[in-house]
């Protein structure tokens, strides 16, 4: 259902699931949450997302989408995806619809393949979003986009997803790749500390944690090597302490 691997500190997660053109459901969501953790654990630096075959994520599985739980358990893969402390890209390799995009953008960045289409028809199905999804949506792609997505359900493919800045790059897996491996090889504390100012510097709830993080780079042994790789013009080796 999910395929982990790791390879130069670098995760990848792959949803597996061809016959459903990875659709979503309670347990996959779950996985997902697991995966995230387990790549945690295990020290990778960076995390890609992305799908077995031509799809990325179709969006929920119709067979639970409507049962208890469901929502409970994709705001939970949502989350694990969002508040990973390494960056996370999605490498979007076919059309990602509904919770595909969901995923898709709660990752930190995304790298988009001539296939990948971008779609939220829940205004075709009578059901609805959650705020988070909603404002995500619109801070990474604009208004204009995310009332095309949400209102019109209209489909953005990937040149007019990267042209709008809902895709940061457009490439393949390996391209996804090489990119999550060459920030696999960036300041670890620095970039933790980037990633909580992006995302949730306007909750006040996370002041602390922001000036925790801001005085853990200054203060850290990485700061220190930067430093010196600078005197002797030579690339930093960094551990994330």
């Amino acid at each position: 259902m999910i395929n982990v691997s790791t390879a130069d500190a670098v995760g990848l997660l792959e949803l597996d699931r061809p016959d459903r053109r990875n659709a979503l459901d309670v347990a996959q969501c779950r996985r997902i949450v697991d995966a995230v953790g387990g790549l945690l654990a295990d020290g990778v630096r960076a995390i890609i997302v992305t799908g077995s075959g031509s799809s990325f994520c179709s969006g929920a599985d119709f067979g639970e989408v409507y049962t208890d739980g469901f929502r409970d358990a994709l705001h939970a893969a949502l989350r694990a995806v969002d508040e990973a402390p390494v960056p996370v890209v999605a490498a979007v390799n076919g059309p990602a619809i509904g919770a595909g995009t969901q995923l898709a953008i709660a990752c930190d960045l995304r790298i988009a393949a001539p296939g990948a289409v971008f779609g939220v028809p829940t205004a075709r199905i009578g059901l609805a979003v959650d705020p988070w999804t909603v404002r995500r949506l619109a801070r990474l792609g604009g208004g204009g986009t995310a009332r095309a997505i949400l209102v019109a359900c209209d489909t953005i493919g990937a040149d007019l997803a990267h042209a709008r800045g809902l895709v940061d790059r457009l490439g393949d897996r390996a391209e996804a790749l090489a990119w999550a491996a060459e920030m696999a090889t960036l300041a670890p504390l620095t970039l933790r500390y980037n990633l909580l100012a992006l995302d949730r510097a306007d909750l006040a709830d996370d002041a602390d944690e922001l000036v925790a993080a801001f005085e853990a780079c200054w203060s850290s042994d990485d700061r220190r090597e930067g430093q010196a790789a600078r005197l002797e013009k030579r690339p930093a080796v960094f551990h994330g302490r």
